[in-house]
């Protein structure tokens, strides 16, 4: 086997960084790099902590603790300065480590528990990048329960179950799975509307803290801005766009509304914001038609002045608005309420089985189309136990 090594901390400085080695000469790299504090020579035992210097050429690169993890597994805790870091991987693997990724390392070492399938696997991979403890919790629950035992009850019980079953449960799988990764991965709200109805205000409000120019003159917002905010059980990245202005005068105007239809376009939620004090929501309709098939949320600001906008008017795309004051905060409760509604995220279930990655999805997708059970239990036995490329 050959042996491994990858920074397991967060990249920049730090008080402490972890350098984790793998494989079956792991003991005879770190023999090789490693000096103990004290005159008997170092013995990497499962479970034993080791005091020392990595050394280079019998000089000290840095003063360091050694864990022993279990057999070929060993940490390296050394100082988080990114140079030393840097010095000892380089020493590694000018030894013969293969250095990686924290991900790789991860995949690597957990493959190597020959119980586990690769859902599990991936679930592993994946709870790092969990946005939110919900997420969170919905990638570890597809370990022992949730995809991976769905898709062990349908080999366990192949001759019970008919193929239309199988397929109709995929198709169910794959529409709550859409969901669910806004709730693991996060999701994206554009904040978009005409100019001067207050979406830079919104956007400050719902971040906490001042990100956008605020002012009273149309059109200050020329680029998107955007921050990131949580509406429990989702992390949102709010983004804030040039005002979809009618009349167009400047190029720059003209390709500031274009970042802002594409934004919009690839946006998981489009935010509209309308002044509720104003008697016409004056709104470019080629941009309602490009944002047709959007989770759209009608966003009335301004209801601290006499409400002037006749919400009868409004297209059926606009239907059912919430009601703020960004400026007050007025309702802004009722806002994330409606943006959780919006997304299907209220009530979700943590425990239902999902796809948290693209290999997931791409089975689920075949196995919704599987013409026979020979095909099915195929699809399904690479799902448990394919091969996982990281």
């Amino acid at each position: 086997m050959h042996v491994f090594a990858a920074v397991m901390t967060g990249k920049g400085t730090g008080a402490i960084s972890t350098i984790q080695v793998f494989g079956d000469s792991a003991e005879i790299i770190l023999q090789r790099i490693f000096k103990p504090a004290g005159t008997k020579p170092a013995v990497f035992k499962p479970g034993k902590i080791l005091l020392g210097t990595i050394t280079r050429d019998n000089e000290t690169i840095d003063q360091v603790t050694i864990g022993c993890e279990g057999p070929g597994t060993i940490a390296i805790n050394c100082h988080g300065n990114p140079l030393i870091v840097e010095m000892i991987m380089q020493l590694l693997s000018r030894h013969g480590a293969k250095l990686l990724t924290a991900e790789q390392m991860l995949c690597k070492t957990l493959a190597a528990q020959k119980h586990i399938n690769t859902i599990e696997l991936e679930a592993q991979l994946a709870q790092p990048r969990a946005k939110t403890i919900e997420g969170a919790k919905i990638v570890i629950n597809q370990i022992k329960a949730g995809l991976s035992k769905k898709a062990a009850e349908w080999l366990n019980n192949i001759d019970a179950i008919s193929l239309e079953q199988i397929t109709a449960d995929a198709k169910q799988i794959l529409e709550t799975s859409r969901t669910a990764k806004l709730i693991i991965y996060g999701c994206t709200a554009v904040i978009a509307g005409p100019p001067n109805t207050g979406k830079s205000t919104l956007l400050n409000c719902l971040a906490g803290r001042p990100k956008a120019i605020v002012t009273d003159i149309k059109g200050t917002t020329r680029d998107w801005v955007s921050s990131r905010c949580q509406i429990s059980p989702l992390s949102v990245e709010l983004i804030d766009t040039a005002g979809l202005d009618c009349a167009l005068s400047t190029t720059i105007e003209k390709e500031s509304q274009k970042r802002a239809v594409q934004i919009s376009e690839k946006a998981d939620l489009v935010l509209l914001v309308l002044d509720n004090s104003q008697t016409e929501y004056q709104l470019n309709e080629k941009f309602l038609e490009k944002i047709a098939d959007k989770k759209i949320l009608t966003v009335l600001n301004k209801s601290d002045l006499p409400a002037k906008l006749d919400v009868d008017k409004l297209p059926e795309l606009l239907d059912n608005p919430v009601r703020i004051s960004a400026k007050f905060g007025t309702n802004i409760d009722k806002l994330l309420q409606k943006t959780r509604a919006v997304l299907g995220v209220d009530d979700f279930d943590l425990k239902l089985a999902v796809c948290i990655t693209r290999r997931q999805e791409k089975l689920v997708k075949q196995l919704k189309k599987a013409k026979s059970k020979s095909e099915a239990v195929s699809i399904i036995t690479e799902l448990l136990n394919g091969r996982l490329r990281v």
